[in-house]
């Protein structure tokens, strides 16, 4: 899990001047005869050195934030020439914008006669393009990219947003010899950094710079702090993760407070959670949409008309609010149209839909509070102090009695209770009109189960023929519903199944509750599987994982520093029964199994039962009982699927009598 150090910048009274410590421009021989880096010998690149820096100061009678950065990479393979390609992210405001300036690179290498070469960068081939109205790209390539080569490139960024202090991150895809990051803060400003991830500095060290803050005749010194790591693994995304930057090891800054250099004015940023409680509570965008339930008691008044209780009123609001009201595509924690537009027009952000949802169930009479979170590919919040950019969603929490719901209503195939996977990160706060907000766990969420039913008869022809039965709960009748709703008809969609399984034939289909979101969905379908090409053999060979074997594990790590997060927990079933021809008996039956993990966090395992040596039973389950499985219990996790992948293997043998 994420490991915070918290850091408050604050002066540290020492005399000297700091200096920068930049690495010289250039290389030296051992590094264009590097073949490979020993301590990651498939890496296809590696930062030989990585050097940052970034201050406040006054650039063009403005102040700014000033960062510079210089790096130098040893490509080695082909795949590796992708590093040679640089893009910087920089954003743009109504009335300033970041800019990019005194790009310079170098490409060295060795010629066909071993004579070392440098290629410099054309300076022309620095181009800037737009992704959206807020953001754009700084863009070039190193010249004369080739495997065996060194890349070094130098840049500075001017940007005007000195409150969004820029972090660093230690890791990257590929391993680091040595980064360092400086960075210099007059004392009119106060930050917090936080070290994220699981490795340690090499080194950190602070000191003061004396007046290296002049604007407008104000002057102060500034806090220069040194921040060092060596032998930097590569980053390995992996399967079930959420957003990288919550594991990669890198230093954030956050803004504590200021005091404007030209009035003396102190500005204090981070408040506690009272302020945050308060502020929201105020907002036109939040707690005041909140408040109007009697603009919505008219209107929910034919939606609850008629529900015997709580639960069952809950319920017809939130298909109602479903229905009424389309998402238009917009995040973020704040309302953009309001209640009333939203339902005037049926269209709304995800705080618009979301705080409408929490004020009909308020005007119900019900115990509904506002939850916000910050999405899977947004990252973690942070629990240490409130800082609102963290969070990017907001939800309904809604009690009844002892029981609570999570709600989401801008979702028309989610069911009630259920959170759309984005969602289900960590921790949510919860914002309410009467009382302090708090933290609640958001993996509290139900399980997804499928169940599948096979009933098949081998035919003379080699043929398998009967019914397959499948039954979906949760999380996975909820992509189920949604890989249906893709297609025009239902009839589509079995077509589209029939077609993508070459050696299976469906004859009749039948879909129940496709519409019932709080109901298992249920797939029947008549079929004949081309299993062998006749039953004239002495012996068949059937795997009774021909459905869904696995043959590939997801996790390949020696070790995972981060965890694994399903986000729910997981039930996964399968019942065969198969009749047999006369002539044929089983000669070598499923490998029958059971395995584990520690503290009943999952097992596989499988049954096996014969009737009358013409027909069988097989069975196995699959169950994952936590959502998140910390970085400890990952080699158990690996270890489990290397059983289930070598039990998957092994055939049944039917034997001609």
């Amino acid at each position: 899990m994420n490991r915070f150090l918290l850091i408050l910048l604050i002066f540290i009274t020492l005399s000297h001047l700091a200096s920068g410590q930049d690495f010289e421009t250039g290389i030296e021989g051992p590094e264009i005869d590097m073949v490979k880096y020993d301590k990651d010998p498939q890496a296809n690149a590696v930062f030989l050195n990585e050097f940052g820096s970034v201050r406040i100061d006054e650039y063009m009678d403005h102040i700014r934030l000033i960062h510079t950065y210089h790096a130098k990479i040893k490509i080695f393979t082909k795949e590796g020439l992708t590093h040679g390609t640089i893009a910087i992210p920089i954003h743009n405001g109504d009335n300033s914008a970041e800019e990019v300036n005194n790009v310079s690179g170098f490409t060295y290498y060795k010629d066909d006669n071993g004579i070392i070469q440098k290629a410099e960068l054309d300076s022309k081939k620095v181009f800037t393009s737009k992704d959206y109205k807020y953001g754009s790209t700084v863009k070039f390539a190193l010249p004369a990219l080739r495997p065996g080569c060194v890349i070094e490139f130098k840049y500075e960024l001017i940007s005007p947003y000195w409150d969004n202090f820029r972090e660093w991150a230690f890791q990257d895809d590929i391993p680091k010899i040595n980064s360092q990051y400086e960075v210099h803060i007059p004392g009119f400003w106060t930050f917090n950094a936080s070290l994220r991830g699981a490795l340690k500095l090499t080194k950190s060290s602070s000191e003061v710079e004396r007046e290296c803050f002049s604007s407008g005749g104000a002057k102060a010194d500034c806090s220069h702090i040194t921040y060092n790591m060596k032998d930097i693994p590569a980053f390995v995304d992996e399967d079930y993760m959420t957003a990288r930057k919550n594991f990669l090891s890198a230093i954030f800054f956050e803004l504590v407070e200021y005091t404007n250099p030209y009035n003396n004015v102190k500005t204090v940023m981070t408040k506690e959670w009272g302020d945050v409680d308060h502020q929201l509570k105020i907002s036109d965008e939040f707690g005041v949409q909140m408040k109007r339930t009697s603009l919505l008691k008219e209107r929910i008044g034919p939606v609850i008309a008629g529900k015997a209780n709580d639960l069952d009123k809950a319920k017809a609001i939130y298909a109602w609010i479903k229905s009424q009201i389309k998402w238009n595509d917009y995040i973020g924690i704040y309302s953009t149209d309001g209640v009333k537009k939203s339902l005037d027009t049926h269209a709304g952000s995800i705080a618009d839909i979301n705080l409408t949802l929490i004020t009909a169930l308020s005007a119900a009479g019900l115990n509904a509070d506002a939850v916000l979170l910050s999405t899977r590919d947004h990252g973690m919040v942070n629990n240490l102090y409130p800082v609102l950019s963290d969070f990017n969603y907001v939800i309904a929490r809604l009690t009844i009695g002892d029981q609570t719901y999570l709600l989401d209503a801008t979702d028309p195939l989610l069911s009630f209770g259920l959170l759309p996977l984005k969602c289900i990160n960590d921790k949510g706060r919860v914002i309410s009109l009467n009382k302090p907000s708090y933290w609640i766990e958001l993996s509290t969420q139900p399980k997804a189960a499928t169940t599948r039913m096979f009933d098949l008869t081998l035919l003379d022809n080699g043929k398998l023929k009967g019914t397959i039965t499948n039954y979906y709960k949760g999380y996975d009748a909820y992509e189920k519903r949604k890989a249906i709703k893709k297609f025009n008809t239902v009839d589509e969609y079995v077509e589209d199944f029939d077609e993508k399984q070459p050696k299976l034939k469906v004859f009749k289909s039948d879909i129940a509750n496709l519409d019932s979101l709080d109901n298992p969905l249920r797939e029947t379908f008549e079929v004949e599987i081309d299993a062998f090409d006749n039953t004239n053999h002495d012996k068949l060979a059937f795997n009774p994982y021909f459905w869904e074997k696995r043959t590939t594990n997801p996790f390949k790590l020696a070790e995972r520093d981060y965890p694994v997060d399903w986000a729910f927990a997981s039930d996964k079933r399968l019942v065969l029964v198969m009749h047999l021809p006369a002539q044929y008996i089983i000669e070598t039956p499923p490998q029958i199994v059971a395995f584990s993990l520690p503290n009943k966090g999952g097992m596989f395992a499988t049954t096996f039962e014969s009737q009358d040596n013409n027909s069988f039973t097989f069975s196995n389950i699959t169950q994952f009982n936590k959502s998140v499985y910390d970085s400890a219990e990952y080699p158990y996790l690996k270890e489990l699927f290397n059983k289930i992948i070598l039990t998957e293997k092994g055939d049944m043998i039917f034997r001609k009598k």
